[in-house]
């Protein structure tokens, strides 16, 4: 029942105006919204916290490694001196190219997982996070193997997980062995229109190397916990040689030595020599060649590397 009062107000027979119950009511519709809102907004967050848990992130390099797991892995070092060795090949001034023996020594090898990607030519060292050390001294034949051999195992050590965007060596002289005394020994040899000269080329520079990634088909040195990685050290020799199959303007020709300048100063028994050998008997440009070459010789894969002349005769 409704009244009304001197004063236009109108009573339901509660006794409360009427325009209290509407405002009742409409106090109680947007509460009833607000909490309703509330609730939804509640169920799209836990949504997204669900989406973001389960769908999976596309792979990359830098999230190739399982976070929060400190399981111990084994990193290989490998050295590659590439299929030329192993097979041979034609240097640039025609000579048939075969190698019996590449020695070469590592010490204080290292590889790094750094903050930022090691740029070779930056003229800085890596900024590592982590360090391991690969080898302390060791000398291997890159021509070992046949021509299906895997690369040359330098050695393997327990390393924590992650990614090695860096590694450096030093090549020092031998201490024992055919190559003691020269960081780096080539015996082979070489053949151009019937005629076949040996040769026993070595060298004694001592130079330290530092690369970044490893640039080849695949990037190497990621290592998951409790699994296997490598990395590589690998050599160029057809820097010094030059190739045949390149074009004669193309920069790995127009750079090498070739062989010619060393079979000008063959004896009856082919080319013994060494680098003071060298230095009296080439020619000034020629030996200056070789000079520039060796330290380019190093890389890893296709990457280049920043070399520090530790010596210099």
């Amino acid at each position: 029942m409704i009244m009304e009062n001197l004063s236009g107000f109108r009573y339901n027979v509660g006794g409360k105006p009427d325009h209290w119950c509407n405002m009742n009511k409409q106090l109680g519709r947007l509460g009833n919204i607000l909490l309703l809102s509330m609730i939804a907004l509640c169920a799209c967050a836990d949504t997204d916290n669900l989406q973001s848990q389960t769908s999976e992130t596309p792979p990359s390099e830098t999230t190739a490694i399982q976070p929060g797991s400190a399981e111990i892995g084994t990193m290989e070092f490998r050295a590659n001196g590439e299929d030329l060795l192993r097979e041979g090949w034609v240097s640039k001034d025609g000579w048939q190219l075969s190698f019996n023996h590449v020695y070469i020594t590592f010490a204080n090898a290292q590889a790094y997982q750094t903050l930022i990607p090691y740029n070779p030519h930056a003229g800085v060292e890596p900024l590592a996070q982590q360090i391991i050390s690969l080898v302390e001294f060791k000398t291997v034949d890159l021509a070992g193997g046949d021509q299906s051999a895997e690369t040359i195992l330098v050695n393997q050590v327990p390393a924590p997980p992650g990614r090695y965007n860096a590694i450096s060596w030093q090549m020092v002289p031998a201490v024992d062995g055919m190559a003691a005394g020269y960081s780096l020994m080539l015996v082979g040899r070489a053949s151009k229109d019937g005629l076949t000269v040996p040769f026993n080329l070595r060298f004694n520079q001592e130079m330290a190397f530092t690369c970044g990634d490893y640039v080849g088909e695949k990037r190497k040195g990621i290592l998951q916990p409790g699994s296997r990685a490598n990395l590589e050290a690998t050599f160029h020799f057809d820097h010094l040689f030059g190739d045949r199959e390149a074009e004669a303007e193309a920069a790995i020709n127009t750079r090498a030595l070739g062989f010619e300048p060393l079979a000008a100063i063959a004896t009856s028994e082919g080319v013994d020599a060494n680098l003071d050998t060298l230095r009296e008997q080439l020619a000034t440009e020629d030996y200056q060649r070789i000079m520039e070459i060796l330290p380019n010789l190093a890389h890893v894969g296709e990457g280049h590397c920043a070399e520090k002349q530790m010596q210099r005769d």
